[in-house]
């Protein structure tokens, strides 16, 4: 387990760790970066996840099933919010089925977790799920991102997995997504890119998403403005905390 800032959720767990860059949103991922800081450390999980590329780490496309790490919620007696592999995504092809269902298996056998799924192939996500050995799980949220209007295929792809909620991250933000299609999705979190080289933001992007969520039914999560200093520009959304969480599902 691994205490977290990420407003959204209390903890990540990361049995999967490693990625490839697939969009524009991953340019300035900040799992890159962390996981050539933990290599330097001398986190054996993350060897050889990241080289450099000019100054910065850029994803090798290995990928790194943690077997040891796999039933660490089990140890954790108190119930919490826990964003699966924010290191990684669950759903990359170099996942085994196998390993995505022993996963799945230990998000089934701790009820008392919120496990929030996060991928940007939620078109592997909803062929594998949709095996006769995925139950659909009530404690499971499934989400995909979504940066900007090029990959709104991702929502139609969220819609045909089996979920208990369905989920979007509009992060990092990096154009409208007015346009988008939120019909059956409980939860949309949107913010701003952060750390070195990080792309604007604007504020009608989000004013566009806010209006969005409220003609949908979908509940609303504002979670930074992000830039160089993401403290400094917070997360104030016109003087309000925007918070929103599925209340139906909430720990």
């Amino acid at each position: 387990m691994a205490e977290t800032t990420i407003e959204w959720t209390d903890v990540t767990w990361n049995p999967v760790a490693g990625c490839t860059a697939l969009t524009a949103g991953c340019t300035n991922c900040y799992a890159m970066r962390m996981a050539a800081r933990l290599e330097a450390m001398g986190t054996e999980k993350y060897r050889g996840l990241t080289r450099k590329s000019g100054k910065r780490a850029v994803w090798t496309g290995k990928i790194a099933m943690d077997e040891r790490a796999l039933q660490a919620p089990e140890r954790w007696a108190k119930p919490r919010k826990v964003f699966v592999n924010s290191m990684s995504d669950l759903f990359h092809p170099d996942v085994s089925v196998s390993f995505i269902l022993r996963v799945w298996k230990v998000m089934q056998t701790t009820p008392r977790h919120t496990y929030q799924i996060l991928t940007k192939r939620p078109e592997r996500m909803s062929s594998v799920l949709s095996m006769r050995d995925f139950a659909v799980l009530p404690n499971v949220w499934l989400g995909t991102s979504v940066e900007d209007d090029r990959v709104f295929e991702r929502l139609d792809a969220l819609r045909s997995a089996p979920a208990a909620v369905r989920f979007v991250s509009f992060e990092p933000l990096i154009g409208s997504v007015k346009a988008a299609n939120l019909a059956d999705i409980d939860w949309a979190i949107v913010g701003g890119e952060s750390g070195p080289a990080a792309r604007e933001m604007k504020s009608e992007w989000v004013d566009e998403i806010q209006v969005m969520c409220e003609r949908y039914e979908t509940v609303f999560f504002f979670k930074q403005w992000g830039g160089n200093n993401k403290k400094a520009t917070g997360r104030l959304l016109h003087g309000k905390i925007y918070d929103g969480m599925p209340d139906d599902f909430r720990i």
